[in-house]
């Protein structure tokens, strides 16, 4: 008897529903329920009766995992909320550091009462989720933290990432973030696979997972066997602890950290550490150290972001993996903003899953304090499991034929002088003329998080210096199909191409604009807090030390340099000829709206009622007035809210007004 549509209907959802069941079981749990023929078995019903009534696929259906075509690039996605790095901690003196200072910000009791959360730090690559009505809609790279890459179709293939959550319905929009990873045994299994068809051999997990979520065809991701781990939920949901955030997922059916712990003090978080400093060898998943984060969220957001990383999260990084090399060489490169870095020369030696042939040595200081000379063998390890660096040198081991090193007095490139700047431990290439200093701030000007001009790699840039076509990165919006095409190995389409690839690209956003000008002590995040508050490129140019100095976010140095930038003519012109050239930048999305506070100047202490100090920052930006985080003589407002610090003292000596968080918001009615 032939079923109705109806019952077809019906079949499709309890196959769905027992599918992913199987899933949660096998993926999340690591407890199987049936065995791999008899899921198999349903999926090929499902699929089956989909081909037929293809009215009744839904975008979280088991079938949706792989599917379409390959792309032929990946689309922006803008976090709304950044996704922010992490400071590290390498000692338990480190993390008592750390807990002072926040002591410090927000008082011992809201400390102590709070405890802290530690999970395993994976070795992976991070990625974020959003889910609309409980339904997998978007997912999306870190990229530079503010603006990442829609990689939807490829982490839909991860089996571990559900396509619709247990219950989730109650959620409009849910945003979920952790880290894709590859486990160990599927690592070894597939470099197995490469030697066998001769292919190269990988050199480690996160590499591998990293470049599986960036294919453009989600069937390559599908074939890594890529888990997810569930790291944190950033939407304000109500939610009161950190460890809740662990405890909803799950339920939703994510995969969460079987090892994470709520630790009451340090003492337990030491305990913890030292356990997993030892037994991390016999997880299933690579892992460089231990996430902590302050339990309470309120106490969490009360004490904000400074630089690029919470305050109330730290990344307590494992020892890190040693060996020995020999320091064949010191040479020494130089930046965009001139500075001078030595670097040693390595034999190369693997180390942590890579091969590591330089390392860097940071600067004079560093050297002589280490008493590093060529010639030197040396104990050399991965900071963090990261980044290369030289520990010290094996003295017993020195021959006499080792050379000390000395740093240049003359700018090995230009032959310029070299300065110390005062209050720095670097030495600079004085002449902004310098030839590499150029290059190197025209290849941070198209980099991404930048203007992001894709086709403009280092070599295609030395060679329009070479060839004299450009002076400096104003001059590529001035180039010519006919100029590319005189390029060695560029045809008429290539020409076009990275032509096009410039012109689409003459629109810009302010904070990446600031960004781009690569001015000193200037990242994405300090561009992003300095657009925020001036709104417009013409309030940008028109600011002043005084200004800077009064600003949100923006520390002495970079008001120095910021405030030296604008004042040399030649920067100026710069901006100009951008703009000559067809370069628009854009207001930023959150500039002033009214003008009720123009002029005042707005500092917040203490845990407002109805709004976060940022969202309180955002509504004084917003109605024309200024913030900042220190109490100075020129505050016209401090907004008091519940167990204020010491700027209420300080306010109180100074003479300065002080209003409640209700006073605050009358003042915008």
């Amino acid at each position: 008897m032939e079923k109705s549509k109806e019952e077809i209907k019906k079949r499709i959802e309890a196959l769905r529903k027992e599918i992913d069941k199987n899933r949660y079981f096998y993926h999340v749990l690591d407890k199987p329920r049936v065995s791999d023929a008899v899921d198999d078995s349903l999926k090929r019903e499902l699929s089956k009766l989909e081909e037929q009534y293809p009215e009744f696929v839904t975008p979280d259906s088991p079938t949706q995992r792989v599917g379409g075509k390959a792309l032929s690039k990946f689309k922006k996605v803008y976090h709304e909320v950044p996704m922010l790095s992490l400071n590290d901690a390498f000692s338990q003196d480190d993390l008592k550091a750390w807990e002072e200072r926040l002591i410090k910000l927000v008082g011992e009791n809201k400390i102590r009462n709070s405890g802290y959360y530690c999970e395993l730090k994976m070795d992976g690559l991070a990625v974020t989720l959003i889910y609309k009505n409980g339904v997998f809609s978007t997912g999306a790279t870190r990229g530079d933290g503010i603006v990442g890459e829609d990689v939807t179709a490829n982490l839909k293939t991860i089996q571990s990432i559900p396509l619709k959550l247990h219950g989730g319905e109650k959620y409009p929009t849910l945003e979920v973030r952790g880290e894709a990873y590859l486990p160990k045994k599927d690592f070894e299994k597939l470099n197995e696979e490469q030697k066998k068809k001769g292919g190269p051999i990988f050199a480690n997990p996160r590499n591998i997972a990293a470049g599986s979520i960036r294919q453009l065809d989600p069937k390559v991701t599908a074939s890594r066997n890529l888990k997810f781990m569930m790291y944190a939920i950033v939407s304000d949901i109500g939610l009161e602890k950190h460890s809740q955030e662990h405890e909803l997922a799950q339920k939703l059916g994510f995969k969460v950290g079987e090892h994470n712990k709520f630790c009451k003090n340090l003492d337990e978080v030491f305990a913890f550490l030292k356990h997993w400093e030892k037994a991390r060898k016999k997880l299933d998943y690579l892992t460089d150290g231990v996430v902590i984060t302050l339990n309470d969220k309120k106490v969490f957001e009360q004490l904000g972001v400074v630089g690029k990383a919470p305050r109330g999260q730290i990344a307590y990084k494992f020892a890190a993996e040693e060996a020995t090399s020999q320091v064949k060489d010191i040479i020494v490169q130089i930046g965009r903003t001139g500075k001078l870095t030595p670097v040693a020369v390595l034999e190369p030696t693997p180390l942590a899953g890579s091969i590591v042939s330089r390392a860097t040595l940071h600067n004079a200081d560093e050297i002589r304090r280490k008493d590093i000379r060529i010639g030197d063998e040396v104990i050399i390890r991965k900071a963090g499991d990261v980044i290369p660096e030289v520990v010290e040198p094996i003295k017993r081991m020195r021959t006499g034929k080792e050379k000390e090193f000395h740093m240049p007095q003359r700018c090995p490139v230009c032959g310029g002088k070299v300065i110390h700047r005062e209050g720095e431990v670097d030495v600079y290439c004085a002449d902004k003329n310098c030839a590499i200093r150029q290059r190197r701030q025209i290849e941070h000007f198209v980099s991404k998080g930048a203007f992001e001009i894709l086709g403009l790699g280092p070599k295609i840039i030395e060679k329009l210096i070479e060839e004299g076509l450009i002076k400096d990165a104003a001059d590529i919006f001035n180039l010519k199909v006919e100029d590319i095409k005189s390029l060695e190995r560029f045809a008429d389409k290539s020409a076009q191409n990275l032509i096009d690839s410039i012109n689409e690209k003459k629109e810009i956003e302010l904070d990446r604009f600031i960004y781009a000008l690569g001015i000193r002590h200037v990242g994405s995040l300090v561009a992003q807090d300095m657009a925020k508050q001036y709104g417009t490129l013409e309030e940008f140019l028109k600011t002043n030390k005084e200004e800077l100095d009064r600003m949100y976010g923006v520390g002495e140095k970079v008001a120095q340099s910021v405030s030296e930038y604008l004042a040399d003519r030649k920067n100026i012109e710069f901006i100009n000829k951008l703009k000559k050239f067809g370069v628009k930048v854009k207001s930023y999305r959150s500039s002033v709206t009214k003008n009720k506070l123009k002029g005042k100047l707005f500092v917040v202490t203490g845990t407002l009622e109805t709004m976060t100090r940022e969202e309180a920052h955002k509504k004084i930006t917003q109605f024309g007035g200024e913030f900042s985080s220190d109490v100075s003589s020129r505050t016209d407002y401090l907004i008091v809210g519940e167990e204020p610090g010491s700027k209420l003292e300080r306010a109180k000596k100074l003479g300065i007004k002080q209003i409640s968080e209700q006073e605050f918001l009358e003042m915008l009615k």
